[in-house]
Formats: structure tokens, sequence, C-alpha cells
């Protein structure tokens, strides 16, 4: 019984949270927090993050890290506006410019991966800060503005009739994907083995540079929708924007590894942790805790994700060993 206990709390703990957070702030806030608006609101903020967390989500299956993410979506809101009100470029054919960008970001980080060896954190955090230069050159430090198609826009507009923005459907569209990808196809059972244990996938005769190639170019897809989502949300090109959307990326996708399948990186653990976050951040601004809480707070879930998501492994690891 009383490992039964704690296997359930292992795999639905976070889901647990999610509600007590829930519950806690509608008791404290009954005004505001559980309102349709508020509901609105943070679905429309935190669902870009949940797009970022997928991002990075991805090759972290493979026990890769993608630092690039950010300096993707940064780079990608910026052209979303540039290339339509600078170039003359129709919106369609933007976002396909991007999203083609993004996964030739994706490339490159496998190249430098998969096969010159470079450590994923290295070379990721280089090809990053070679998009902010990049972003700074286009933009020369300045905001882009100008009048975005309405067709465009509505990208990130709510779903008609309804209070739920598009960005969550968005989203939620992606995670469902992924879901199966990861859970019912090759590719994703080989990408985890290749996370868990690479000798194995060799053993074993999987391509472990190629899946790791894939998984970039596909975080880099991911990413540079988001930028082009976000995008559609600002409505002005911003040349700071991107990097904060990193560490909570990061802290989500390892806070979801302890939950639905500890010690594993998972679809649903890292949509859970996004909720997570974006309840505890909404609760704490509306109880009026100044603005430098949110990076204290998404620092400190991000050394608690790891350190739990590592116990997480640990402990699989040896279960396995035992049988």
């Amino acid at each position: 019984m009383k490992s039964t206990l704690m296997r359930l709390g292992a795999v639905w703990g976070l889901g647990l949270l999610l509600i007590v957070l829930l519950i806690t702030f509608s008791v404290l806030l009954p005004d505001t927090f559980p309102t349709a608006f508020t509901f609105s609101s943070l679905a429309s903020s935190r669902s870009i993050y949940a797009m970022a967390a997928l991002a990075v989500m991805i090759p972290l299956i493979a026990n890769q890290f993608d630092l690039s993410v950010a300096g993707v979506i940064g780079l990608s809101q910026i052209l979303a506006i540039g290339l339509q009100t600078q170039s003359g470029i129709s919106w369609p054919t933007t976002c396909a410019i991007v999203l083609a960008i993004g996964m030739c970001v994706g490339a490159v980080n496998a190249w430098l991966v998969a096969y010159v060896r470079i450590h994923s954190f290295v070379a990721t955090l280089g090809v990053g800060s070679v998009l902010i230069g990049l972003l700074q050159w286009y933009t020369q430090g300045r905001q882009v503005v100008g009048d975005l198609p309405e067709a465009y826009i509505a990208l990130a507009s709510r779903l008609p009739g309804t209070l739920i923005p598009m960005p969550m459907i968005y989203a939620l569209v992606l995670a469902l994907i992924l879901w199966i990808i990861f859970e019912y196809s090759p590719f994703g059972r080989h990408l985890y083995v290749i996370g868990d244990n690479p000798r194995a996938a060799q053993l074993n005769g999987i391509p472990e540079q190629r899946y790791t190639a894939y998984a970039f170019i596909a975080a880099g897809f991911v990413a540079a929708l988001t930028g082009i989502i976000l995008q559609a949300q600002l409505r002005i090109g911003q040349s700071t924007v991107g990097q904060e959307f990193l560490l909570p990326a990061f802290s989500a996708a390892l806070l979801g590894a302890t939950t639905i399948k500890p010690g594993r990186v998972n679809v649903w653990g890292t949509m859970i942790a996004v909720a997570v976050l974006a309840v505890t951040v909404g609760g704490l601004n509306q109880l009026g805790a100044p603005f430098f809480v949110e990076p204290l707070f998404n620092g400190l879930m991000l050394t608690i994700a790891v350190g739990l998501s590592v116990t997480a492994a640990r402990r699989r690891e040896a279960a396995v060993t035992e049988k």
C-alpha cells in the first residue's frame, strides 16, 4: 500500500500540486483569480512558454541541450514583422521563410553536436549568441514597427465566440503531435534509448547521429513557430525579446521529468509543469509580489527540477537493475 501511494505520488504529484495551487489562489483571491479573464490572460501568455518548453524538450529526450532556442524565438519574431513590413513579403511566405530558417539553425546545431562532436551546451550557446548578434544587426538595436495583416494578427486571437486564445490551441495540438511521435513511433522510442543509454542504442543499430540531428532540426522548427505566434501577439518587433523564454522553458521541461514518467522528459509532464509555473507566477503577481519574484522563482524551480529529475532517473535505473 505504501509503495503504491509513493508511486502514485511520484507520477501525479505535480498534477496534484497544480490543483492545490488553483484552490489556494482561488481562496486567497476570490474576486480576481478564478475568473475567465485570468484564465484567458494566463493561457495566452503562457502558451508561448509552453511551446518554447516543448522545443527544448525534444533534444533533452536525447540528453542534449539546445540553448539556441531563445535566439531562434527572438530572431523569428523580428523577421516575422520585418519581412512583412519592410520587405513587402506576404505573411504566408514570411512564415515559411522563418520556419525554414529555424530548421536551418537546428541543422547547424545538429552538425556541430552530432558530427563535429562539440558538447551540445557549448555548441548551442555559441549558435544562440550568433543569432542574438544577427538580430541586433538586423534591427540596429531599434524596434521594428509596421502594419501587419489582419489575417496574420488573427493567428494569436481568440477562438471565435470564446475566451480561449488560439496560442493555447497551437500549444495543445503541438503537444498532442509530439506525444504521439514519442510514444508510438520508432523515432520517439529510439530517441529515448539514445538519451537513456547511447551504448545500448549503438548495439541495437540505432543511428545516433541521424536521430540526434532530427531532434535539433525539430527543435529549431518549433522555436521558429513560437516566434511567429509571439509576433502575432506583440505586433511590434523588439530586439530584446527571446532570452526571457530560456529559463522558464528549461524549468518546465526538467520539472516535467518528475511527473507522469518520473526520470524521463515527457510531453504531458512538461505541459503540467508549464501550468504549475503559470498559476504560481500569476497568483503571486495578483497578490502584489514585486517584479523580481518571477526570475527568482524560475531559477529556484530550475534548480529543484534538476535535482528531482536526476533523483527520479536514478530510482528508475535502480528499479530496472533489480529486475
